[in-house]
């Protein structure tokens, strides 16, 4: 999938290259992600693809440790001395981005948040437009739908995983989780019902390790929603400790194959689609369009779509694609 990977900075972050360069257009996407993150081979793929339509010179940034903050601001400033014409930019953390963008726009260097914006949009800083998800709403969606599964009797323990406490994306999907759950419990006075917020890791096998110990403590949870991807891990725990599928309800983020695995087994039950190869492929047009004909960039929002294992088959032939 990734065309061509090679070391970065001198601090040791690694650089995703594009295949497609031609003079003109000079793009740098800085990611907060490691190359281990599934999800980024499909943005990569649509950066690739509207990198070749336009032939942009290109390259696509990660950093060494995932979720790395302090990574990912080192390599945007690395990115801003090489002057490109625009920056796409992950802003996973509210403070740190600020300064540094800042100082991208007033060289004169577009800047477009993808994938993460700050939570108080362009208000909270200076990136052009934002093409992503919006994450209160998806993880409100994510709740309602996966609350069509819950037992239609009894208490219920539900246990909501932030698995970047303090990041944005993690933080507000977890914010539209606990909200509709919360509405679900207001409207269900009748029955028990108990919201635990946790610390669950952006590792598959670290959060397997700390829902897997919860599970121990609490046999009568419910349902587990992730922020991410990474309750693949726990349906993997679930499986090898011979808990038959459905028995705790699974939910979560980011079509990975990891998680279509988990679906096809019965084990997770809903995911939603923040559609990736999007993210990757329409800044690359919105910044071809600003050099070219003067079009300013404009909010972009991939969606929220709720995938079923019943989608799986379809979804997984796009997956061998790098689509989805």
């Amino acid at each position: 999938m990734f065309r061509k990977l090679i070391a970065g900075t001198a601090l040791g972050l690694s650089m995703m290259a594009s295949g497609a360069q031609a003079e003109g257009l000079n793009l740098t996407f800085i990611s907060h992600s490691s190359a281990s993150n599934t999800f980024w081979q499909s943005v990569k793929k649509g950066f690739d693809d509207g990198c070749a339509r336009v032939e942009a010179t290109c390259q696509l940034i990660l950093t060494q440790q995932e979720g790395s903050v302090e990574q990912a601001i080192a390599n945007l400033q690395a990115a801003i001395a090489t002057k490109p014409d625009a920056i796409f930019v992950a802003i996973v953390d509210d403070k740190a981005y600020d300064a540094v963008i800042k100082e991208a726009t007033d060289a004169g260097i577009l800047v477009l948040a993808v994938n993460v914006d700050d939570s108080e949009g362009a208000k909270g800083n200076a990136r052009k437009a934002f093409i992503g998800q919006g994450f209160i709403a998806a993880g409100y969606s994510l709740a309602k739908a996966q609350a069509e599964n819950f037992p239609k009797e009894g208490p219920l323990n539900l246990l909501v995983g932030v698995n970047a406490p303090g990041q944005t994306w993690s933080e507000q999907r977890a914010g539209g989780v606990m909200k509709y759950l919360e509405e679900y419990k207001a409207e269900h006075k009748d029955r028990e019902i108990t919201i635990t917020r946790i610390d669950s890791a952006t590792d598959l096998a670290l959060t397997a390790d700390r829902i897997g110990a919860y599970l121990n403590a609490n046999p009568n949870t419910t349902a587990y929603f992730d922020t991410g991807y990474w309750h693949a891990g726990v349906a993997k725990v679930l499986k090898d400790r011979g808990v038959e599928p459905g028995k705790v309800l699974l939910g979560g983020f980011d079509l990975v194959p990891e998680v279509l695995q988990q679906m096809t087994a019965g084990y997770v039950q809903v995911q939603i689609d923040q559609q990736p190869y999007m993210q990757g492929f329409m800044p690359v047009m919105q910044a071809y369009l600003y050099k070219t004909a003067g079009l300013t960039p404009s909010d972009i929002d991939t969606g929220q779509g709720v995938v079923r294992p019943e989608d799986v088959p379809k979804i997984m032939e796009m997956s061998k694609q790098g689509l989805r």
